[in-house]
């Protein structure tokens, strides 16, 4: 068997002659017999890479189809939640109404008095004397906080201007420019004068005789500290829009052992209309409050003469 082979290349230089080995052959054998193998590989492995990617890609837009599904199964749930919160802010906002009507549930349960009468029938008027009246009007919340009022939301359930949702409102809000001097409803002394976090802003809480109480808040300045004793008509603040306020105004409640009332009618409360405020709130034992306060009153009286009787007369 021949080792190696001749091939001979003829140009116009000439000719010239070139021997392969059998090994050589062997080699170039091999190397081309590897460049098909690497080109089949390659060829195998792309075809295998482009099925796995096509498979990749349908399961990638099976996975976008059940991400959507997800998405629109959330966008029902969001729904349902809504629905859910607002049924519950209802309820919620339903339950505040029944701890302001706590004279309806001592009366289902029978806590209140069995007489059919009304309260205020009980408290006789027309046996006040001026000076009892006008004392009820200058320690009792009346009259309005402000010198030109204007009412802009009452007392009662109402679409929260900030919240966005229905909520009890505790009191009246009355038209207000920021800087407009807010006044005393009633003599007493100041419980609270600063900011508060429960929404009301910068405010001032009076407490008052009897059990009552007023507040006056989202202002922008207060004019007197904790502790201070006002008089009824006393300059305490100027209105603002402090606190969870949409606009400038002035919110004033009244209160009376804790519980708000509508304040409606103690801003309508003078001696021109002095039996009003006695037949629009019942929840008051008012016959009870005037026998307290007649005592107070006489009291000094008696003492007056006592101490007037005790002098020695004086001659002309």
């Amino acid at each position: 068997m021949r080792e190696h082979f001749g091939v001979t290349i003829t140009t116009y230089r000439g000719a010239r002659h070139y021997t392969i080995t059998q090994l050589m052959q062997r080699f170039a054998v091999g190397f081309a017999g590897l460049l098909l193998a690497v080109f089949l590989v390659a060829f195998l492995t792309i075809y295998f890479l482009s099925h796995r990617l096509g498979t990749i890609n349908n399961e990638l837009s099976q996975l976008q189809q059940q991400q959507q599904h997800i998405k629109e199964e959330n966008r029902a749930l969001l729904a349902e939640q809504s629905k859910l919160q607002k049924s519950v802010d209802e309820k919620v906002a339903a339950l505040s109404v029944m701890g302001e009507e706590l004279s309806s549930i001592e009366s289902m349960i029978g806590l209140n008095p069995a007489d059919d009468a009304a309260l205020y029938q009980r408290l006789d008027t027309a046996s006040q004397t001026a000076q009892e009246k006008q004392y009820m009007l200058t320690t009792i919340p009346s009259g309005y906080p402000l010198d030109d009022p204007t009412v802009t939301s009452l007392y009662g359930m109402r679409q929260h201007p900030v919240l966005g949702r229905m909520a009890m409102h505790r009191g009246v809000d009355l038209r207000a420019n920021i800087g407009t001097p807010v006044y005393a409803t009633a003599d007493g002394v100041v419980e609270w004068s600063g900011d508060n976090d429960g929404g009301y802003g910068k405010m001032v809480k009076l407490g008052h005789n009897f059990g009552f109480d007023t507040l006056y808040g989202h202002l922008d300045k207060t004019t007197v500290s904790a502790g201070d004793y006002v008089r009824q008509g006393q300059l305490i603040g100027y209105s603002g829009n402090t606190g969870r306020s949409s606009a400038p105004h002035l919110h004033y409640e009244v209160r009376h052992l804790n519980r708000r009332l509508p304040p409606t009618a103690f801003m309508e409360w003078s001696l021109e209309n002095y039996d009003g405020l006695f037949s629009r709130e019942e929840r008051i034992k008012w016959d009870s409050l005037a026998r307290t306060l007649r005592k107070q009153i006489a009291v000094p009286e008696r003492r007056w003469s006592q101490l007037a009787q005790s002098l020695p007369a004086t001659s002309s």
